[in-house]
Formats: structure tokens, C-alpha cells, sequence
């Protein structure tokens, strides 16, 4: 049987709080926040659930870490994310001077960790993050597909009972 690496071991836990997101109806994504090998912050997105755009699994971590933490900079902390995160969650873990960042599985459609923009390695800027990409890819990227299908299939089923009731 395979060991888990450490950061396998982090982002399985990233994932059970994506699992979370997805038993809301939200789309699955999930993080923690690591710090002296402890998690000291879980995230899970709630932009549906909560009806605003600030409700991503890492904002929503790194609200708790710097309380945790008491302090506004998460150096020396280490974020796993099932997602590559997005614009604004980029220039938030930049913004925190977070150390390191494992993603799971890529964004093409909106990710700024590598995809469409790298912001969290941007040498412009006074801070860089080190970034690990595809740790559990497969499952987190299974998750994410399986979540869209199954809302793909629901969307169906709307429209096809819509067409059924005019027709009536």
C-alpha cells in the first residue's frame, strides 16, 4: 500500500472540506491552512449558500487563520486548495505574505496560480508564494467534473419538464 506524502495528507483534507461545498449545493472546493505541520484553518466555498462573491473556501481559511495566528500575515503557513484559486483569492494569499501553496487541480477557465495569470510567483510584486500544482489532481479534478455533470443533468431536466408543461 502507498504512503501519502505530507502534502497528500493536507490536500485529503482540503478535499473532505470541498466535500462539504458540494453537500451545500455549492461547487466543491476546499482548503486548509497548515502551520508548524498543524491545520490551523478550514474553508469550504459558500458563495451560494451565503449570496456573496467573498465566500471562497480561501478567503473564508484565511479569515480564521489570521485569527488563529493574531496576526494579518500567514508566514510560514502552507494553503492547500483543491482549486487553483482565482483573481482575487490570489492577491488575498500574495496579500498575506502566505509562504506556500499546494493546489490540486488547475483552473483554465479562471485561474491565476499558473493558468491564465500566475500571480502568486509575479516577481513584481514584494512577495512571492512557492507553489506546488497537481498534488491528488485525479480526485480533485474528478470531484469538481462529477459536481458540473450532475448540475448539467439537473439544468437538463428543468428545461425538459419546461418544454413538457408549454406543450401541455
Amino acid at each position: 500500500m502507498r504512503k501519502y506524502t505530507e502534502d497528500e495528507k493536507f490536500m485529503k483534507e482540503a478535499i473532505k472540506q470541498a466535500k462539504k461545498a458540494e453537500a451545500i449545493g455549492d461547487v466543491p472546493i476546499g482548503c486548509v491552512i497548515v502551520h508548524d505541520g498543524k491545520v490551523i484553518a478550514r474553508g469550504y466555498n459558500k458563495r451560494n449558500k451565503d449570496k456573496t462573491v467573498l465566500a471562497h473556501a480561501e478567503l473564508l481559511a484565511m479569515k480564521k487563520a489570521c485569527k488563529k495566528l493574531g496576526d494579518w500575515r500567514l508566514e510560514d503557513c502552507t494553503m492547500y486548495i483543491t482549486l487553483e484559486p482565482c483573481q482575487m483569492c490570489a492577491g488575498a494569499i500574495v496579500q498575506a505574505r502566505v509562504t506556500r501553496v499546494v493546489i490540486g487541480s488547475m483552473n483554465a477557465k479562471a485561474g491565476c496560480g499558473g493558468s491564465i495569470l500566475n500571480l502568486l510567483e509575479m516577481q513584481e510584486f514584494n512577495h512571492q508564494v512557492q507553489v506546488e500544482r497537481g498534488v491528488l489532481q485525479e480526485e480533485c479534478s474528478e470531484m469538481l467534473s462529477a459536481f458540473f455533470r450532475k448540475l448539467r443533468e439537473i439544468q437538463k431536466e428543468k428545461k425538459r419538464k419546461r418544454k413538457q408543461i408549454q406543450e401541455e
